[in-house]
């Protein structure tokens, strides 16, 4: 109902309707109306909505104990969850730090990152290597690794700048590399940084996988991810992995690193790791880090809510619910499915430059001109109003401006991982009639469906 007067206030004045329920990959309003959730939230909703499962095992944890603040007690579910995710992790990364979300993850790393360095004597270590574009949340600290003018700008007098590389966007190159050799030349940007910036300041390089929000599911060439490992080890700078989007299975591996056999020293998680069940993230590193910060005097950082019993109790019924329907492969499957069907839209929708991601994590980006790349005039805000056409619709989707948030246009379709192929196509139908509308809309042209 439009008219309830709100006393809430968030980033925009877009009104919304109340939401009544939520069903595996379905959410409904109040008045019935029913929306493919082909976002997951904000790649949260990893699982589905209102799993019966997940719901009686926290329900089972509120009737013992709702809260037990770390520093008066163990809990099981915290103990339980730790060492669960660790069973997943890379070996070597065996030590995790509870958290309620992405921001706090990312904090958290990076000030484990600080501690450690000053118990070798490495003081002078403090600057964080970070991409722009990229996305690592909106806290003050993590707002400095952060690369989307929009969100950063207002606040850089009060933020102490840190630097930044370009992001491996290769599909904006028109050079005469190969995909490997791009993927090195843009790896060698980390290295040239740290020279630049002096290697003994130089702390932590800190990266999303499969870019996210600011980039839209960017995937580098393969030759990229360990190149850029080798830079971090030459010059003992910690690499932090951002896996708050796509940790949890949503790449079609339990992390992302997976795809490309890294492991980082920190692994920032959150989103799909409590999948809307409870506000939950993770710090997770090795006992090489840990141990000595803990034998200096403790870690100097803490939130009130970090292994919250309820909100591990459900971290954990999410995990196992992911393994009992074996959702990380689904992801992949899934994954593929869906990435064939975004492609076959190119085929209809001149405007459409490129599509791009891992596993159930993918996204489509707007042009002008597929051979320049030049996205389409900012006036036509088509961000946002792709977003609409499909939300009136019944289709949720992401969308944000792809070159650094000023211009450009990509979309991030990121559905449950319980997806099935049907409700890909059910999903894709709505696409395409809310893709036609805006083409209508805005004066673009529509080509014949291939057949």
């Amino acid at each position: 109902m439009s008219d309830v007067v709100s006393y809430l206030f968030y980033q925009t004045r877009n009104p919304r309707p109340f939401l009544d329920r939520g069903e595996g990959i379905y959410l409904f309003d109040e008045n019935g109306k029913r929306y493919i959730d082909g976002s997951s939230g904000a790649m949260v909703s990893n699982i589905g909505h209102s799993n019966p499962r997940v719901l009686a095992k926290i329900k089972a944890q509120m009737d013992k104990a709702t809260f037990g603040y770390r520093l008066h007690f163990r809990t099981h579910p915290s103990e339980d969850l730790a060492a669960k995710t660790v069973s997943l992790m890379p070996e070597g990364l065996d030590r995790v730090f509870f958290v309620s979300g992405g921001s706090e993850a990312v904090e958290s790393a990076v000030k484990l990152a600080r501690q450690y360095a000053l118990t070798q004597g490495e003081n002078g270590r403090y600057k964080v290597v970070s991409r722009f574009p990229s996305y690592h949340g909106s806290t003050f600290g993590a707002l400095e690794l952060t690369g989307y003018d929009p969100l950063c700008t207002p606040f850089k007098p009060m933020l102490r700048e840190m630097p930044k590389i370009t992001a491996p966007a290769t599909y904006l190159d028109r050079d005469n590399l190969s995909e490997e050799q791009r993927g090195l030349k843009y790896a060698e940007f980390l290295r040239d940084k740290i020279i630049e910036e002096g290697p003994d300041t130089v702390l932590a390089f800190v990266m999303e996988p499969v870019g996210g929000a600011s980039t839209g599911a960017l995937v580098a060439p393969d030759s990229y991810y360990g190149r850029v490992r080798e830079i971090c080890d030459e010059f003992g700078v910690l690499l932090v992995y951002d896996e708050v989007m796509t940790g949890a299975g949503r790449t079609g591996k339990f992390l992302a690193a997976e795809h490309w056999g890294i492991t980082p020293d920190i692994v920032a998680m959150s989103k799909g790791f409590g999948a809307g069940y409870a506000p939950l993230g993770a710090m997770v590193a090795g006992a090489r880090l840990v141990e000595p910060v803990l034998d200096a005097g403790g870690f100097l950082h803490g939130f009130t809510y970090a292994g919250n019993p309820m909100a591990c109790a459900a971290g954990l019924a999410v995990l196992e619910e992911m393994e009992e329907q074996n959702l990380v492969e689904n992801a992949a499957r899934m994954g593929e499915v869906l990435m064939a069907q975004l492609h076959s839209l190119m085929d209809r929708y001149p405007f459409i430059g490129d599509v791009r991601g891992r596993g159930l994590l993918t996204a489509f980006e707007f042009v002008a001109d597929r051979d320049t790349m030049e996205p389409l005039p900012t006036a036509l805000n088509a961000y946002d109003r792709l977003v609409e056409l499909a939300y009136a619709r019944g289709l949720i989707i992401y969308s944000r401006r792809t070159r650094g948030g000023t211009s450009g246009d990509h979309f991030l379709v990121a559905p449950p991982l319980i997806i099935t192929e049907d409700q890909i196509g059910e999903m894709m139908d709505i696409l395409r009639d809310a893709l036609d509308a805006f083409a209508n809309e805005a004066g673009l042209p529509v080509g014949e469906d291939a057949a």
